[in-house]
């Protein structure tokens, strides 16, 4: 039977012959329903094409849509991509499935997608927090849905949270650098409001301090939050009266900022500062960049297991998973001082 429009539960109550409620108990499995009758609807259904709306159901009996929000900070980073596959790992068995949206590091765009999810009555929100401050999220985290966070907590909230060892990576990358002869070693940073580069740059000054070595403010550059910006400081810091001889970039696309510098400077014979960057990324093996690596989709799954264990029982404390990172040499982070 064709149709220019989606058949509705009323057309398929008619077809049958039944009443709506009599349709909709069908239709929900629910008892009380003679074999034949249930039967009719079920073949009714079928030839036209009838699909249960099981978000709208729930909602109706006073649930929760059986949906994950994820407020991620910018969908086209292979991070925040990881983070999400991970998610769904983390998810499958359990009911529910994984809505993503991105709110470009924009705090206003964070929270109306953060409450456009809510509105939506998710049963479960991960968020990669952009904004400065949550507490309008608190009344969320008392008596709402499951509030995960990932890479970053979120200022005036306690709530779960996973985040990297933002500390051991940084020193990983510092120790291995100074292990190789480098005493004047650069940090290139993303936005400093960010809670992640605040992270980094503190345990960077930390590790450097313990191996006894100054960090002029001239060797600390922040507002990287793409590779051109990226290559611009890079280039600064190259073309400064005494250049560092090694780089540690903050996060994967400050990386292959400065890995196009590297390649031009490569071409004019210029010397090349050793690099350890962090976060792997895309053929960072082929190109021979060294890194502080870790598994990026376990954030993911480790922030769906903490909201499936929330949904069970509301009642747990506030818990911090960290993630561990690791070196991965790969010829860049091993370069000797020039």
């Amino acid at each position: 039977m064709a149709s220019d429009h989606r058949p509705t539960l009323a057309t398929v109550a008619r077809a049958a012959g039944v009443s709506l409620k009599t349709a909709s108990r069908v239709m929900n499995d629910e008892p009380h329903v003679a074999p034949g009758t249930r039967e009719r609807v079920r073949a009714a259904a079928l030839e036209l094409g009838f699909r249960r709306n099981a978000a709208a159901a729930d909602l109706a009996r006073g649930g929760r849509a059986p949906l994950v929000g994820f407020v991620t900070a910018d969908i086209a980073n292979r991070f925040f991509a990881s983070v999400g596959a991970g998610m769904e790992q983390g998810l499958q068995g359990s009911g529910y499935q994984l809505v993503t949206a991105s709110s470009g590091e924009d705090a206003v765009r964070e929270r109306q997608l953060t409450e456009a999810f809510l509105e939506r009555r998710v049963a479960a929100l991960v968020i990669a927090p952009t904004d400065v401050d949550h507490r309008y999220l608190a009344r969320e985290v008392d008596d709402g849905p499951p509030v995960v966070l990932v890479d970053r907590p979120a200022p005036g909230i306690e709530a779960d949270t996973v985040v990297i060892d933002n500390e051991g990576g940084a020193r990983q990358a510092v120790d291995h650098l100074v292990a190789h002869g480098h005493r004047r070693i650069a940090l290139v940073g993303d936005h400093a409001r960010l809670w992640t580069a605040q992270e980094r740059r503190l345990a960077f000054l930390r590790a450097m301090a313990e191996h006894g070595l100054a960090v002029p403010g001239s060797r600390l550059r922040e507002g990287a939050h793409d590779a051109a910006a990226a290559q611009r400081l890079v280039a600064e810091l190259l073309d400064d009266a005494d250049p560092p001889t090694a780089l540690v970039t903050a996060n994967n696309r400050i990386t292959v900022g400065a890995l196009h510098v590297l390649h031009a400077r490569r071409t004019t014979g210029a010397s090349i500062p050793a690099l350890v960057g962090f976060d792997d990324f895309e053929l960072a093996d082929l190109l021979g960049v060294t890194v502080v690596a870790y598994d990026m989709a376990e954030i993911g799954r480790q922030a769906a297991f903490l909201a499936l264990e929330r949904t069970a029982d509301p009642t747990l404390p506030a818990r911090r998973r960290t993630v561990p990172t690791r070196l991965v040499p790969r010829g860049s982070g091993e370069v000797p001082p020039a």
